[in-house]
């Protein structure tokens, strides 16, 4: 549901738009008829429609605003999912790139892309490591990180030595 996605903030700011537009639906329809049948009337028929179209436009207007997360939030973050923490690792030859250096400890999670020409792997030091992953291909390594810094490499003889290598710390 892409609801959970939202932050809290963009949650509450969609519901009390939502909680506006629905009261003044009920009330328009049920409560203001009773008390005047020729509800809205020849003189407010106007202000009923322009009241309408306003509320209505406030209420796509929130769509559009809470119902997207913020692109500089997330830019340079790691992705915070129910299974912990998505890191996104780009390999070329001789170079490790990672969406992030720094996450929360526990259970990461790295989807990493061989975007070069040869096979390339990431090892975590003194932990896990994926297979050879080849030219376009991508693979997914889970780990459990203690608080601490972590080396990560392309294991492949040479490539460590030739600059793939970057760093990670769990906080």
């Amino acid at each position: 549901m892409l609801l959970a996605a939202l932050s809290t903030g963009h949650k509450i700011g969609l519901a009390v738009v939502a909680l506006v537009f629905i009261s003044f639906a009920l009330t328009s329809s049920f409560l203001a008829p009773r008390r005047r049948p020729d509800f809205p009337g020849k003189n407010g028929l106007s202000v009923f429609i322009i009241a309408c179209v306003f509320l209505f436009a406030s209420m796509i207007s929130a769509v559009v605003i809470f119902g997207v997360e913020s692109q500089a939030k997330g830019a340079s973050a790691a992705v915070t999912t129910t299974a912990g923490v998505t890191v996104k690792a780009t390999e070329v030859e001789y170079k490790i790139t990672l969406s992030t250096h720094k996450v929360h400890h526990g259970v990461v999670t790295f989807v990493v892309k061989n975007a070069g020409k040869i096979p390339h792997n990431l090892t975590i030091q003194g932990g896990k490591h994926t297979t050879n992953i080849a030219p376009g291909k991508s693979v997914k390594l889970t780990v459990t990180l203690k608080k601490g810094s972590y080396t990560l490499y392309c294991s492949v003889p040479g490539h460590r030595q030739l600059g793939m290598v970057t760093k990670l710390t769990a906080t």
